[in-house]
């Protein structure tokens, strides 16, 4: 007879590194001015604010950021901007990925300049080069800069997955450091932060508690925009022992990041539709993005008074 399968002896868990930018980050919208200029102004205000209610780091130029259709001379000024504004009280992330590779390299450098504490770099889009080459992309910006890197895996937007055999080979560049993880692949972020000691970041709210129940450093969020406090409560509330409130507080959020993030408006439309709503900077999206109708700007504020009413 066999003798019963044994579980492995629990190992005492080490102390967890400090996660590079902080737990809670938010994906900043960039602020545009009614004609649709940079609003410089509005982005410190913003910055500030979002700092002051509990955001550690700051991700502009990203997704969110509307990134695609802003210059390279206004992503410096951003940043820059936003230096300014929150001093040494919360790290900046500057989005510097693109589908060429000199291209985005000479971002990196351009967002050190400014003032960027790190550089979030997405896969190249539209020509989906396979994984090697798309290490030799990820390497070649790491190399350019002397700021550590995040990795930003969204294949739902570049059409290319980062395998998760490279990000382990990527995890060895000394600053390639962290991981924005929007693939919506749970078990292979898990087989990453097994192998590597790469910093996750939820990049799809509804994985915020989850991700960090399993070793994830914490979020980079769209909905941290309106609602930074109450994203930031799920985390500190995990970190206080109490699982089953963190829990609820993660599901209160559901309506609301359904109503942002899966309602079929981009979020940056949204956050920007909540944002002015409530007085805040955000002003237009640029084309080709639309800005939401009064009936989806209803909705979400319907959402957003649910969540924010005791």
């Amino acid at each position: 007879m066999k003798p019963p399968a044994t579980v492995p002896a629990a190992v005492p868990a080490a102390t967890p590194a400090a996660p590079p930018f902080g737990r809670a980050l938010c994906a900043m919208i960039t602020p545009f001015t009614e004609e649709g200029t940079l609003d410089l102004d509005g982005a410190q205000r913003l910055a500030d604010r979002l700092v002051s209610e509990g955001c550690d780091g700051l991700v502009l130029s990203g997704t969110t950021g509307e990134s695609p259709t802003t210059t390279d001379a206004e992503k410096a000024a951003l940043v820059s901007a936003v230096r300014e504004a929150v001093g040494a009280h919360a790290s900046i992330v500057a989005g510097v990925g693109t589908f060429d590779t000199r291209h985005s390299v000479e971002l990196a450098r351009q967002a050190e300049k400014a003032g960027a504490d790190g550089l979030l770099v997405v896969s190249p889009y539209y020509s989906r080069p396979p994984q090697d080459a798309l290490e030799a992309h990820f390497r070649a910006v790491a190399d350019a800069a002397g700021v550590p890197v995040v990795l930003y895996d969204i294949p739902g937007r570049t059409g290319t997955r980062i395998e998760p055999e490279t990000m382990i080979r990527l995890a060895g560049h000394p600053r390639i450091v962290a991981v924005k993880d929007c693939s919506y692949d749970f078990l292979a972020a898990q087989k990453v932060l097994l192998r590597t000691d790469l910093a996750y970041y939820a990049g799809c709210e509804e994985h915020n508690l989850a991700l960090y129940a399993v070793g994830g450093a914490g979020y980079i969020s769209t909905v941290a925009n309106v609602v930074p406090s109450g994203l930031r409560a799920v985390l500190d509330t995990f970190d206080a022992g109490d699982a089953a409130g963190a829990a609820r507080l993660q599901q209160r959020a559901t309506p609301l990041v359904e109503a942002m993030m899966s309602a079929g408006l981009p979020g940056t439309v949204t956050a920007k539709a909540l944002l002015n709503e409530l007085g805040l900077p955000a002003g237009p999206v640029r084309p080709p993005l639309l800005p939401a109708d009064r009936e989806a700007t209803e909705r979400l504020l319907t959402a957003f008074e649910e969540y924010t009413t005791d």
